[in-house]
């Protein structure tokens, strides 16, 4: 059975988000620890990773719905 292009992109995304998510959580611990460390609060910049959380999560949306649209759009052109 052969991947189909939508499905290997999908899934190379999926793999790619995973990553970041992974990085993002990463810096989260490292930030936090490293403020601790020099006697800031933990969440100095609950802010700005706020909406960083949230800006990836919006763009997550949107690629999810993107694709979601291709696949239907190739779907019809095959069928």
């Amino acid at each position: 059975m052969t991947t189909r292009p939508i499905d290997a992109a999908t899934a190379r995304l999926e793999a790619a988000l995973a990553r970041i998510e992974a990085a993002r959580d990463r810096l989260m611990e490292e930030r936090g620890e490293s403020l601790a460390k020099a006697g800031a609060p933990a969440n100095a910049n609950s802010g700005r990773v706020m909406a960083l959380v949230n800006s990836h999560e919006k763009l997550r949306e949107e690629v999810a719905d993107t694709l979601r649209d291709l696949d239907k759009l190739i779907e019809e052109l095959e069928g």
